[in-house]
């Protein structure tokens, strides 16, 4: 009976540790922009749901397209990378960074997370930005939903402009 029971914990550590050194792997590119997340590792994220089922994004932004698209599915776990050693963190432990002079991933206002204090307390003397939590992170996100979606249009809107070969102003 004790070995049945230690089946579920370990094949819940086994996911948590997959999930966090094998994400890029299972999940390329951002399911909701096509990013390739491994480029954006630093801002990256992965979303496990209660239901077993995750996804993985390339930053705050289309986590916050993630969450709304799925409100019926609870999220069990929110992971992101932390912005210098592109390592999955804990997204509620994390220290956020919003605003700042660095250009953002999805979004005109960044919003980075760090692992520790002092890295993010460095990062804002150096880039500008103020220290915020993941709920405050998520809320900047929401309200600048609009605005990013615009500017992302218009941007690959440009690119595909570029890149027709005959193309007249």
């Amino acid at each position: 009976m004790k070995r049945i029971l230690w089946i579920p914990l370990w094949l819940i550590c086994a996911a948590l540790v997959f999930a966090a050194t094998e994400d890029i792997g299972t999940f390329a590119t951002c399911k909701h922009c096509g990013m390739d997340r491994e480029k954006f590792s630093h801002s990256r994220m992965v979303i496990q749901y209660e239901d077993g089922s995750a996804a993985g994004i390339c930053s705050l932004h289309c986590a916050a397209v993630e969450l709304a698209l799925n409100i019926d599915k609870t999220p069990s776990l929110l992971q992101v990378g932390d912005f210098g050693n592109k390592t999955l963190i804990d997204a509620e432990k994390a220290v956020w960074v919003v605003g700042g002079a660095k250009k953002g991933v999805m979004t005109r206002v960044a919003k980075w997370a760090f692992e520790r204090k002092a890295d993010a307390e460095k990062f804002v003397a150096e880039n500008g930005g103020e220290i915020a939590t993941l709920e405050s992170a998520i809320k900047s996100a929401y309200a600048d939903m609009y605005e990013d979606t615009r500017m992302i249009r218009e941007k690959r809107k440009m690119m595909k402009q570029q890149q027709m070969p005959d193309h007249k102003h």
